[in-house]
């Protein structure tokens, strides 16, 4: 059965970092498009990185330089590293596959299997 479920989330002061943790089963991660997005109180939901099956990695503006996305085929395991967090970067943070396609659709919409989310919260 297709499972993604997150994990590393917490509270932060500015400044500080955090790993989030995705771990997949019923499908392997080496082979798919996998992403993490996130979701701020209010807002709408926002793409952060993706990394493809080549290891393309993709990342927003706004964490572009902070934050980094990598695999770990072993463990089916997708990480999000996240240095220099800022209050703005508060949110539930999502991760989620797009089974199928070699390289990652930069459209949410492709994105067809999603964990339940774990919440970062960063304090000023």
């Amino acid at each position: 059965q297709l499972q993604l479920v997150e994990s590393g989330g917490g509270s932060v002061q500015a400044g500080g970092s955090l790993r989030l943790s995705c771990a997949a089963s019923g499908f392997q991660v080496s082979s798919n498009c996998m992403g993490w997005f996130r979701q701020a109180p209010g807002k709408e939901r926002e793409g952060v990185a993706n990394i493809d099956s080549r290891d393309r990695e993709t990342y927003a503006d706004s964490v572009k330089g902070r934050f980094t996305i990598s695999r770990d085929d072993a463990k089916n395991t997708v990480y999000l590293q996240m240095n220099g967090l800022q209050p703005e970067d508060t949110g539930m943070y999502f991760c989620a596959a797009q089974r199928g396609w070699e390289r990652c659709v930069q459209d949410m919409s492709w994105f067809d299997s999603w964990g339940r989310g774990t919440q970062v919260t960063v304090a000023s």
